[in-house]
């Protein structure tokens, strides 16, 4: 009669381990939600596995802790000059060496990281202000809006960058303000296409769709389930574009229309370093290798952003 008593026990036992095996479905989905929705930690992950980006931020880091802290860790009086230290080579007293007339070349370099990451930080800011907002109603609305705002967008796009940065810069004045300004505005056309696009491939989800079919309005639609989908590629392409906005704003500076003397800036010190570059080098040197090392740290971290951020990479 065991053998018998014995096989219901061994269907209880049965049934019981099928229930949880039923039940440990529900339990892992349950606990799905709460890994994802913590989708920044986990982009947060994925950047640190990458050395790229970790280089790259620990410069950008290194550059902006530079430029905030200038008056207390630069040497010297970056606009005084001493015509006893003229085009002196790279000593104890002035490690960098001096300029033309007599300028502490590392002070300089000092202060010239504010000029810098200031065009690129404020210029990209004027961008996304700017582009985001026309992207996305040229995306979520269509008809006459976007085909007016792609229309403007193509004839800004007609034109090189920095072309229309110097165009703009030049028309309006020779300042680091201007300068800023200009290459927000020549950025803004890159913002507006990519958040377009964006728009349109968010626009026609499922989860868009059910906000519209339970009545959410526009408006509430567009800011709360289109608009923190657009967010990672833009906050990537900002990244790219403060490391252009860099080059741009040393570009302007070398051609006289940004940062004015005798304020420092990187790519003035370089159009004054171009006159003297076989007897005194290091007058191009630092300001060059601080440029190409800033925007090399910006392009490494938006790479890196660009992986994290992406949900189809592990």
């Amino acid at each position: 009669m065991k053998p018998v008593d014995s096989a219901p026990e061994l269907a209880l036992a049965d049934g019981a381990t099928g229930e949880a095996a039923a039940t440990a479905p529900l339990a892992g989905e349950s606990a799905a939600p709460a890994v994802e929705s913590r989708p920044w930690r986990r982009a947060l992950r994925k950047l640190r596995r990458r050395k790229g980006a970790m280089f790259g931020l620990f410069f950008v880091a290194f550059f902006v802790l530079m430029a905030i802290f200038a008056p207390w860790i630069s040497p010297h009086d970056p606009i005084a000059t001493s015509w006893s230290a003229v085009r002196k080579a790279p000593s104890a007293a002035y490690w960098f060496g001096t300029d033309d007339i007599g300028r502490d070349v590392l002070s300089r370099v000092i202060w010239g990281a504010r000029a810098s990451l200031l065009a690129g930080i404020v210029s990209v800011g004027i961008s996304l202000a700017i582009g985001v907002p026309l992207g996305l109603i040229a995306g979520y609305v269509g008809r006459w809006p976007d085909m007016v705002i792609s229309r403007l967008t193509d004839a800004l796009l007609a034109c090189p960058f920095l072309i229309l940065a110097i165009a703009l810069a030049a028309f309006l004045g020779p300042s680091l303000t201007n300068a800023m300004v200009a290459i927000g505005i020549a950025a803004t056309p890159r913002f507006i296409r990519l958040t377009r696009g964006q728009v349109l491939a968010v626009k026609v989800e499922d989860y868009v769709e059910a906000a519209r079919a339970v009545g959410n309005s526009h408006l509430r639609i567009a800011l709360r389930h289109v608009m923190p989908n657009v967010l990672p590629p833009v906050i990537v392409q900002g990244t790219l574009a403060i490391a252009a906005a860099v080059i741009a704003e040393a570009s302007l500076s070398f051609l006289g229309l940004g940062q004015q003397p005798p304020a420092p800036s990187w790519g003035s010190m370089l159009n004054t370093a171009k006159n003297y570059i076989e007897n005194s080098p290091w007058m191009a040197v630092w300001p060059g290798l601080s440029i190409f090392m800033l925007v090399l740290s910006f392009n490494l971290l938006g790479d890196g952003l660009r992986d994290a951020l992406d949900p189809r990479e592990a």
